[in-house]
């Protein structure tokens, strides 16, 4: 009954809101539109019934309302352009690669490989919670120059590792989930959206952005000058990000001098690697590589995973029922397909291009330097209306760019720079801002609420160290 109250609740919000006056320069159907979005973005975060559901009902409230659609008045929009917008988010090549990783997993998991390199981790680090927290950290770091998807990275290498490891402290979803489970969860989240910012190659929308920047006649950094100019930044976020965790969501297992005994009798007990833990390495390997030069022979890193997973199906790996019951991939792709719809709706009525141009003329009087500092944090907090951060760039970046090259007297150089860097950061935002974030959310550990929470928490530590080290830092080299 509470819940249907709540969902009662949104709907009249939502109808409220959407019977109000339209701003100036927004459309009826841009007005209706965010109305419905905001009522779907309080529905996943109160979650009156499932996240997946309350984005998937939005979507089917659009296409009914026949809003989301691009606008043009010389076209009329049927009901089939519509359901056209609707489905569009299912066709999203992150949304694929996000499902294909929980197909990994099961790759993983099945094989006994995933348990046997997590047994490895825990034998070495796993004296203490702390460390396992680093071991994860440093795992992404590693990979994040070579490896311009941080879904691939951290969804589609990372997470199939560590999700075994809480199992193997006795933390599930289900049971104990802050034993150890809800601290990795969150570590493998937080690290990844740093190291996507700390280099130009570790996050696909970097390489969108550089380009754009260069569209707009703008000189972009070197790949040097992008690592170096973020490196303070960088170190410190990274060094941090584990402890920080575990002070404000501390695991309850603190440390034990047993576990790593009992790890490596474990992996004893597995005796020696089998055959489909060989071709499972094998396969995952594979996998790495045409993530990390796929881009050289123009194999898209999706495609790329949909190949590895059918020779996952046609080596015996997993099997084709493997795909079709796991219930917790299929949520995900509903969930995600259903977000970036709506987050492309935005941008399609041109409610975005609406809020860029209030922002930019209502803080045009103040100083330059409050000027640039506002426009850094209007556009990293912009991200909670984006299902992805690539999204995100190709509808606001060149606008924030040139409004701010209009403004006289911003360090405009500077601007560009903290624009760039803010792209892997505000991936911490919420359960959908980044390509990895639907997968960690959704193996259950954190609850929905608590996930938000973080959320906001992070995303205001990481825009405030960029702010308070990375502008005066950069200040030094330009």
């Amino acid at each position: 009954m509470k819940n249907i109250i709540k969902f009662v609740a949104i709907i009249i919000f939502g109808v409220i809101m959407s019977l109000l006056p339209t701003p100036e320069g927004l459309t009826r159907e841009g007005w209706i539109f965010f109305s419905l979005f905001v009522s779907v973005f309080i529905g996943i975060i109160l979650e009156p019934f499932p996240a997946a559901y309350i984005a998937f009902l939005g979507v089917v409230v659009a296409v009914l309302l026949k809003v989301g659609v691009p606008i043009n008045p010389s076209v009329e929009v049927t009901s089939a352009k519509a359901l056209s917008w609707g489905l569009s988010g299912f066709s999203n090549t992150t949304v694929w690669l996000i499902f294909i990783a929980f197909m990994f997993a099961i790759g993983y998991e099945k094989t006994g490989l995933g348990k046997r390199i997590s047994l490895i981790l825990v034998s070495k680090m796993g004296k203490s919670t702390l460390g396992l927290g680093y071991a994860i950290a440093t795992a992404d770091l590693v990979l994040a120059p070579f490896m311009p998807s941080n879904t691939a990275r951290s969804a589609g290498t990372i997470f199939p590792i560590v999700k075994n490891i809480p199992i193997l402290f006795g933390s599930t979803p289900e049971k104990e989930p802050r034993k150890i489970g809800s601290y990795i969860t969150w570590v493998a989240l937080a690290s990844t959206c740093v190291t996507s910012s700390m280099f130009y190659t570790a996050l696909a929308t970097n390489v969108l952005a550089k380009s754009l920047v260069e569209d707009a006649g703008i000189i972009p950094p070197t790949w040097t000058q992008w690592f170096l100019y973020f490196l303070p930044v960088g170190i410190i976020l990274f060094l941090t990000v584990p402890l920080i965790t575990y002070f404000v969501y501390p695991p309850t297992l603190k440390a034990s001098k047993k576990i790593p005994e009992w790890a490596g009798k474990e992996l004893q007990e597995m005796g020696k690697i089998s055959r489909n833990e060989i071709i499972m390495a094998i396969l995952a390997g594979l996998a790495l590589i045409l993530w990390i030069f796929g881009s050289y022979f123009k194999i898209h890193a999706t495609v790329a995973a949909l190949a590895v997973l059918c020779l996952m199906v046609l080596f015996k790996v997993i099997s084709w029922n493997d795909i079709l019951t796991n219930i917790a991939a299929w949520n995900i792709l509903l969930w995600f397909g259903a977000i970036v719809a709506l987050a492309s709706g935005l941008n399609n009525v041109g409610f975005l291009d609406w809020f860029a141009n209030e922002i930019t003329a209502g803080i045009s009087s103040f100083n330059p330097t409050v000027i640039l500092v506002l426009l850094l944090l209007a556009f990293y907090f912009i991200h909670y209306l984006f299902a992805s951060s690539t999204a995100h760039v190709t509808a606001l970046l060149t606008i924030f760019l040139v409004s701010g090259r209009n403004i006289p007297g911003i360090d405009f150089p500077l601007l560009t720079y903290v624009l760039l860097y803010s792209l892997g950061l505000m991936g911490i935002l919420t359960p959908y801002a980044t390509g990895p974030s639907p997968i960690w959310y959704g193996l259950g550990y954190i609850q929905s609420k608590t996930f938000w929470q973080l959320g906001a928490f992070f995303g205001i530590i990481f825009i405030a160290v960029l702010i308070f080290v990375g502008i005066p830092w950069i200040k030094l080299w330009i």
